[in-house]
């Protein structure tokens, strides 16, 4: 009986780390939020078959405390707007949006990739994921570095 009550708690316990709905939600309104920052990879850069483009970083209040403190708090939500960045008469445009990527704080639901759930939603479209279950190797992997700064790769800029 010990032995059962014990199997049972520690199932319970572990339950956060090893559970199928570890969803992060669509950042609704998230070009409301403050605006982090900015920049551009272009061609030559090692990240720029996966990332080349515009970048637009966002944040909600929470992920704002968080830049600011340097340990964000459950709730926070960092959003990396990405989108292709078309030239054409010496100017660098806008162009449609390749992934909304998020970060969403959550320490005991996403216990397994550091406190945040990875997501990223093609061409900004709420119904299509295109990290899910990976989010460990897709994204977690490269934030691991980061591990002093929260996992969080952006700086607030002034």
């Amino acid at each position: 009986m010990r032995t059962a009550l014990t199997t049972l708690v520690a199932a319970v316990v572990a339950a956060p780390a090893w559970a199928t709905d570890v969803v992060v939600p669509y950042p609704e309104g998230y070009r409301t939020w403050t605006h982090v920052k900015s920049m551009v990879i272009e061609d030559g850069h090692p990240l720029h078959a996966s990332f080349g483009g515009i970048h637009h970083i966002y944040a909600n209040d929470k992920a704002l405390k968080g830049y600011r403190s340097g340990r964000f708090p459950d709730g926070a939500v960092i959003v990396f707007d990405l989108l292709e960045a078309p030239r054409a008469d010496h100017a660098i445009t806008e162009g449609p949006r390749k992934v909304a990527g998020v970060m969403h704080k959550n320490a005991r639901r996403y216990a397994a990739t550091g406190g945040w759930g990875f997501e990223g939603f093609a061409g900004g479209d709420k119904t299509q994921r295109v990290v899910g279950k990976q989010a460990e190797t897709a994204c977690f992997a490269c934030h691991v570095p980061q591990k002093g700064r929260d996992y969080v790769f952006s700086r607030l800029r002034d």
